[in-house]
């Protein structure tokens, strides 16, 4: 039997357009994270765990949310309440952008299908970095791992490309626990372009530079046995060269608790620490339309650069499952682009060991192990969410082995 959100949730979203039914669940779950009591009612969809281990990460469950529906990062606790596994939010662009004109979401039910042309349409990575810092700072930051999915804006020539990623790299690093390039667009014009061996070479060649500058954030260790004075002075001045943070205490001079006879010069006790940026898991984003030689090409420049991941795939051009009168430009995903996406998940994992998360056709049980058997390590949703619903979550989770 239908569940909940087949039979009554999916009907009311596909009786209005597909963006505004988008723009109206996404704004539901962002005000969502921020009730406890609303956040503790989504947890039911949880799967049970199945812990995973990938580019030095724990992910409770394989399942994770595939970049494009929260483009802004805005639900992040959410979809965790959700059970998803990890989220990917973006694609963020370095410059804020509308992207496309509307109407730009298409439902095809019949093929179970989406067609988006939506063009990466998102606030920017200084609106992003701004929100998830907010977020950091609360309580409500998720325990899965979250994944950034940048990408270039639409008004940088394909020459300033790697300039534009990696201003959103250096702004959004900090909250990522793994960068995902995205080079495989449909909709943005030129973009796949960078697929090529030449152009990823250079971008992921400036990304790795980039991620091996740690940022090493500057603390200062202070004494127990400061006067308020001294102390004001100090903070003072922390302040003003930016001092990233404060040790409080170094040892004390004041050895009042220690017996006379047993006495020594010298600090008593002390307890220090260290923080460091990591390197992030740079990963890219490929799409489904490949010719053999152009993936021989993408594998190679990855092993090349070091590259944690390969996510396959985005949507396809291949129309060909659509009728021609319903037929509309931009990216096709769900069910027609299952065996796309398979095959490639496939070819890759018999050319390289770097691994796969797959992406595409993902709408049932069947059809995500069908990923895991091909040789993928993790799993993205989108389509199959909008089509299917949460309870999609646990119908993978309980599947897998």
């Amino acid at each position: 039997m239908k569940d909940a959100y087949e039979r009554f949730v999916r009907p009311l979203l596909f009786s209005i357009d597909a963006e505004i039914a988008h723009r109206f669940t996404i704004e539901s779950l962002r005000a969502a994270s921020h009730v406890d009591l609303t956040l503790h009612a989504l947890n039911p969809f949880q799967p049970p765990a199945s812990p995973k281990k990938l580019f030095g990460l724990n992910f409770p469950n394989p399942i994770g949310l595939a970049a494009g529906l929260d483009k802004n990062g805005v639900a992040l606790p959410a979809w965790a309440a959700l059970g998803f596994g990890f989220i990917e939010i973006g694609t963020v662009t370095a410059k804020a952008q509308p992207g496309n004109s509307k109407p730009r979401i298409f439902r095809f039910p019949k093929q179970n299908a989406l067609i988006n042309r939506l063009g990466f349409n998102n606030e920017g990575a200084d609106a992003i970095a701004r929100r998830l810092r907010k977020l950091r700072r609360s309580s409500r930051w998720p325990e899965v791992p979250v994944g950034i999915n940048i990408g270039k804006s639409m008004s940088t020539p394909l020459t300033e490309a790697t300039e534009d990623y990696l201003y959103s790299f250096r702004l959004l690093r900090e909250f990522a626990d793994y960068i995902v390039l995205n080079v495989s667009s449909p909709n943005t014009p030129g973009l796949r372009e960078l697929q090529g061996a030449d152009a990823l070479s250079e971008l992921l060649s400036a990304i790795g530079e980039q991620n091996l500058i740690s940022r090493k954030p500057i603390l200062i260790k202070i004494a127990p046995d400061l006067a308020p004075s001294e102390l004001d002075a100090i903070v003072s001045t922390c302040a003003t060269n930016k001092v990233a943070g404060i040790i409080a205490t170094n040892t004390t001079v004041d050895h009042s608790s220690i017996p006379a006879a047993q006495d020594e010069q010298g600090g008593l006790s002390g307890v220090g620490q260290q923080n460091l940026t990591a390197r992030k898991p740079i990963l890219i984003k490929i799409a489904p339309d490949l010719a053999p030689s152009e993936l021989d090409a993408i594998v190679s420049t990855c092993e090349t650069n070091k590259v944690a991941g390969i996510i396959a795939t985005n949507t396809t051009v291949d129309h060909s499952s659509i009728p021609a009168a319903q037929d509309e430009q931009g990216g096709l995903s769900g069910a027609p682009l299952r065996g796309k996406s398979t095959a490639l998940v496939r070819e890759i994992a018999a050319r390289s060991t770097i691994p796969i998360i797959a992406s595409g056709g993902i709408m049932d049980a069947d059809s995500a192990r069908e990923k895991i058997e091909a040789g993928a390590r993790l799993l993205q949703i989108y389509t199959g969410l909008i089509y299917r619903g949460p309870g999609l979550l646990r119908e993978i989770a309980e599947a897998l082995p």
